[in-house]
């Protein structure tokens, strides 16, 4: 059975084919959604309905691989899939639907054949360009059948450097986004994380940056010191208190032994995990963390996809980026719902939460520029000379430029999630109506007003809007209204129903107050007491 988002990102997708007969979509879904699930209902649909339906199912690493065959077997316990994956061991092609390793099978077009449906998981790593193991291989697909369409799936849909993957020569033509960090952690299907600003802090002032990210081998360098991997080790140990399940990002291979070994040596049972370690001595750590042989994980550039482990109460951040959906994806190991605690504690040695923000809130990246643009610069107070803005002396005169003021980092402990906001008292509201200037949809308004040193809050329910958005907006409307005292019973006998619930509303009681936070040039309410 799906859940009520689920079978709407479904719906969503079928209009979306259904008005675009060329162009392939991409389905944005947090970490934790149940993509896999909605990926087997989407194949048993098209399988069962048009039976001479090929699928091909691909992904970058074998534990998604398995992931996604194991769940629809699930849901399907009689699909007729396929695997092909060197890793794994299997190399099984002629089934309707086949789940698939890309670097098995981007040279073997000719051998899978004619295929209506390509679903590609974590989709940000299909190049934006006409080039990389997934474009060779749909473009050959293509050339055997033209109508092929392509599904993406992601729960960060751009890249560092480019900016979101349907801009460029992109193989994606559009986003379907139908749900939110912040509704699934409402409707208890994620559990929420809080952060804390640590004591110990990675520095990486003198880092160099190539290609948007930090320079691999300056990084693990800067941060890969033994006496702040002490320091930093011995403060998880006592901010963990009795945490079951703890997992290390890293910065590096040697980072991550060498974290593990502090570990170690203060009593905590720990494991290390690379891209070099062996597949059976992998699997088996894996499986003794989650059995709680292990206390904590320590890993570089591996547990951030494909590895699922709810109980997960503990994240240690030590792996600086730039990468916003790196950062997601590390964040993401900890939201799934858990047996024995409501969420999950991030503990941000790495400034990665300043950097980008609440994971609600986290903008794509930018794109790559020329590298042509003028470089900051400073004016010396004491001769004029302009001067690069890294440079303490100045090289004309000798003056000593003040250090940069030290950036104040005030977190709270759920700030990464960003679900709290600004209380305002409220004094009075106003109700209207309102035409979007971007749509041309009427829709209701109401303006909460607090002290003269308050903003104005507005927030905009489209009640008139077909689907989701309308019916969602509706039932607030209704909840704001019986806290308010308003009876709006006619609303659907009137020929005006915006008119009559501004009406009803303008008599009604107010809250007292509001905690509201901005979400880009609006506003958001996330809480109304009276």
């Amino acid at each position: 059975m799906l859940r009520d988002y689920q079978q709407r990102t479904i719906d969503q997708l079928y209009d979306w084919f259904e008005a675009n007969p060329t162009g392939n979509p991409c389905i944005v879904l947090p970490t934790g959604s149940g993509k896999s699930h909605i990926v087997a209902a989407i194949c048993k649909e098209s399988i069962q309905s048009w039976p001479e339906t090929t699928i091909l199912m691909l992904t970058h690493v074998k534990e998604l691989i398995l992931q996604n065959a194991e769940k629809m077997k699930s849901h399907w316990k009689d699909a007729p899939l396929g695997i092909y994956s060197a890793g794994i061991g299997k190399r099984q092609l002629g089934e309707p639907i086949t789940f698939a390793g890309i670097q098995s099978v981007r040279r073997k077009a000719k051998e899978i054949g004619f295929i209506d449906l390509v679903i590609i998981d974590e989709c940000h790593l299909v190049s934006h360009k006409e080039e990389g193991g997934y474009r060779t291989l749909l473009n050959d697909l293509q050339a055997i059948n033209p109508s092929l369409r392509v599904i993406g799936l992601t729960a960060t849909p751009y890249r560092l450097g480019h900016g979101l993957i349907t801009e460029g020569d992109a193989l994606f033509s559009a986003l379907i986004e139908p749900v939110s960090i912040t509704e699934l952690v409402e409707h208890n299907y994620l559990a929420t994380l809080k952060s804390k600003h640590t004591i110990e802090q990675l520095d990486v002032s003198g880092v160099h940056k190539r290609g948007g990210e930090y320079i691999d081998s300056e990084l693990q360098a800067a941060v890969n010191n033994d006496d702040k991997n002490l320091a930093v080790v011995k403060e998880v140990i006592k901010r963990a208190e009795d945490r079951k399940a703890w997992l290390f990002f890293c910065a590096g291979v040697d980072h991550a032994y060498n974290v593990c070994k502090k570990l170690n040596d203060q009593g905590i049972v720990a494991a290390c995990v690379t891209g070099e370690t062996p597949k059976i001595e992998r699997e088996q750590m894996l499986n003794d963390f989650k059995a709680g042989r292990i206390k904590a994980l320590t890993n570089a550039n591996v547990l951030t996809t494909g590895f699922d482990y709810p109980d997960i109460d503990l994240i240690a951040m030590l792996r600086p980026t730039m990468s916003p959906g790196l950062y997601v994806q590390m964040a993401g190991r900890g939201m799934r719902l858990k047996s024995h605690t409501d969420h999950c504690l991030v503990l941000d040695f790495a400034g990665v939460v300043e950097m980008h923000g609440p994971i609600t809130e986290v903008h794509p990246p930018k794109k790559g520029g020329s590298g042509e643009g003028e470089a900051p610069v400073k004016v010396c107070e004491e001769c004029h000379e302009i001067v690069a803005i890294s440079v303490a002396i100045c090289p004309n005169c000798g003056h000593a430029f003040p250090p940069p003021a030290e950036k104040k980092l005030v977190l709270r402990q759920d700030d990464i999630m960003g679900l709290t906001g600004f209380d305002m008292s409220v004094t009075e509201w106003r109700w209207r109506q309102h035409v979007s200037r971007a749509s041309g949809n009427e829709m209701l308004a109401v303006t909460y007003y607090g002290q003269l040193t308050d903003p104005p809050i507005t927030e905009y329910l489209p009640v008139l809007n077909p689907g989701y958005a309308g019916s969602k907006s509706l039932e607030k409307l209704h909840l704001i209204a019986s806290k308010a005292g308003a009876i709006l019973n006619e609303i659907n006998k009137t020929d005006h129903p915006l008119r009559y619930v501004v009406t009803q509303m303008e008599n009604a009681i107010p809250p007292s107050s509001i905690e509201y936070k901005r979400d880009g040039k609006f506003f958001r309410i996330l809480n109304r007491s009276w």
